[in-house]
């Protein structure tokens, strides 16, 4: 393919069959060759594009795959044996030889990552992701946008694109006139400065109920939050103060999680922005008044045509469509996005879908670039009775106290496994396997489903789990240093020949397949596909490890053995450090 075995050996199939294409007399702009991960029976991969090319044109799909075969460049047959399988789907399987090449040449995390960098080189991506609300503790319910998000910023950025990581905190309406009142009537000196966001809870939950009982207390918080929206120089003191006390603890369980933003640019951010887009999207005939409302309309939508978007209410006031406008904007003339995620539950999905529809128009009728805009959504985590996960008082379950059982309940099973190391030791492995279980647990799920919570399972060494894969990395280690070596010195790989046996094969077939699983994880923007595919690499290495010794005496095979170990371990670090999470040297 020009075919020295590339890092993207799909991508350089890829070329090949659409230059054959060219040669074989194909419409190249109608023919897309489909290459992707084969079955492991047929071959590394498979393109099935000649089917919806024959069909269009009623030709045989067959026939049409051996004449795009014969067309091939030529060194692809060096490196591969390409076959056709069922009504044209054409298969290609690497030779020994070139399977030999591909591992040998990624031999560290840098030389993978110039490799991926093709795949989304040159995007500037904004992705919006954690956003919590001000005030509030994060409970359970905020781990999966978090950890989604920081994994999706890591592999967009090991692929080779601009990642800008914005927390875009809800900072700013109504809820702040009930805090101001509280924190002004209730405070307790003490219990704030102890556990700030327990403290603030309580105010605006007392607030909120005084509220309820007694109309003056609702006018005197309704005043407070007029005060602060006129910039009262008290009420924009306690607000900044608020502010800073939620992003304190906050900051401490991103550390704690190693996730990062480039900026924190919440909802108050953008209020002197709002007049000039309600003025644009009514002067370009968007938005119209409807009931004393500023709403838009997609009357093409199926769903849209009777449910408007409301972009500024009847009372004046902002709302979320209104926020969400502006940084679609912002992002797009500051930042110069190409590509916008932003991560929240799905029950928001037809809000996301009505603000790309209103975008789209907008940057249309006023001559801006577009970004590609992808609400990344994810379900919910359940409780074992399918239910919303809840404390036994009702409540939901605070993050902070999810992660500390995590990390002891980690601790009790390190203990039993390993008993003889040190007790910092076994904290240390503790920390990595309970962060690590919970991050796991989350990341390996279709995000779009809803999840059942179980310690048991997650915390499990068997199945498709942090332990299970952490473990499989310390095995791998534990081969090098039995036998005295670097996991990556290049002595111990030197004379390396080609895999034979089958459990070296489909070893080796399994580390090719890499790069296919970070292509699928970053377009789709779905962490689960290399979670899965971690998880096979790392059954395959089992398999391989249980049939064949690997410290033998012949020094070619044993330099090959050692090769496959060196680059097992490489692509489940990386691949492991990619989603979050802390591998280990020994557990």
């Amino acid at each position: 393919m020009g075919m020295h075995v590339s890092f993207d050996i799909a991508s350089s199939l890829d070329q090949a069959l659409r230059s054959a294409a060219v040669a074989a007399g194909l419409e190249p702009e109608s023919f897309s060759p489909e290459v992707r991960a084969a079955d492991p029976r047929y071959g590394d991969f498979q393109a099935n594009g000649v089917l919806a090319y024959a069909k269009a044109r009623k030709l045989n799909p067959r026939a049409l795959a051996e004449h795009i075969i014969a067309a091939l460049p030529a060194d692809v047959g060096e490196h591969c044996s390409v076959s056709i399988a069922g009504p044209g789907f054409i298969n290609f399987l690497l030779k020994p030889e070139s399977l030999l090449q591909w591992i040998t040449a990624q031999d560290t995390t840098e030389r993978l990552k110039s490799g991926a960098t093709s795949l989304h080189h040159g995007q500037k991506y904004v992705v919006d992701f954690s956003s919590p609300n001000t005030a509030k503790q994060l409970h359970v319910g905020h781990i999966r946008g978090m950890v989604i998000g920081e994994a999706i910023c890591r592999l967009l950025a090991f692929c080779g694109a601009e990642v800008i990581r914005d927390n875009h905190i809800g900072d700013w309406g109504t809820q702040f006139g009930k805090l101001i009142w509280g924190y002004k009537h209730h405070l307790d000196q003490a219990a704030l400065a102890n556990d700030p966001l327990e403290e603030l809870e309580r105010l605006y939950k007392l607030t909120d109920a005084a509220t309820k009982s007694d109309p003056a207390v609702l006018d005197a918080v309704r005043a407070e939050l007029v005060l602060l929206q006129s910039g009262d120089a008290e009420n924009l003191a306690l607000w900044k103060k608020i502010i800073a006390l939620s992003s304190g603890a906050f900051t401490e369980i991103y550390q704690l999680l190693d996730i990062h933003f480039d900026h924190q640019l919440g909802e108050s951010f953008y209020n002197d922005k709002l007049p000039a887009i309600y003025a644009e999207l009514e002067s370009t005939g968007l938005a119209a008044e409807s009931q004393g409302a500023l709403v838009v309309f997609h009357p093409e939508h199926p769903r849209f045509k009777t449910q408007p978007f409301i972009i500024r209410k009847s009372d004046g006031a902002a709302n979320y469509a209104s926020t969400d406008l502006a940084t679609m904007l912002y992002r797009t003339e500051h930042f110069h996005a190409d590509a916008i995620a932003i991560l929240t539950d799905a029950r928001q999905a037809d809000h996301f879908e009505q603000l790309g529809l209103t975008t789209e128009k907008w940057f249309m009728r006023t001559g801006r670039p577009l970004p590609r805009f992808t609400h990344v959504s994810f379900g919910s985590i359940l409780g074992e009775d399918g239910k919303a996960i809840k404390t036994r008082s009702g409540d939901p379950i605070k993050l902070k106290a999810l992660l500390a059982e995590a990390v002891d309940r980690a601790f009790v099973l390190v203990t039993a496994k390993a008993p003889e190391l040190p007790e910092s030791e076994r904290r240390e492995i503790a920390t990595a396997v309970g962060l690590g279980a919970i991050r796991y647990a989350d990341l390996a799920q279709n995000r779009s489903s809803d999840y059942i919570f179980s310690w048991d399972k997650i915390l499990s060494f068997e199945g498709n789990t942090a332990p299970y894969l952490l473990y499989a990395v310390s095995r791998v280690r534990s081969i090098f240093r039995k036998a005295g070596l670097e996991p990556n010195a290049a002595s111990a790989v030197a004379g390396a020949t080609p895999p034979e046996s089958p459990a070296e094969l489909a070893l080796a077939r399994k580390l090719i397949a890499f790069p296919v699983a970070l292509k699928l994880t970053t377009e789709q923007l779905r962490p689960h596909f290399l979670c899965t595919y971690l998880y096979e690499l790392a059954g395959e290495f089992s398999s391989f490890y249980a049939a064949e010794k690997v410290v033998v005496d012949d020094a070619s095979i044993r330099a090959r053995r050692l090769l496959l170990c060196s680059r097992t371990l490489l692509l489940l670090e990386t691949g492991l450090h990619l989603l979050g999470l802390r591998t280990l040297v020994r557990m």
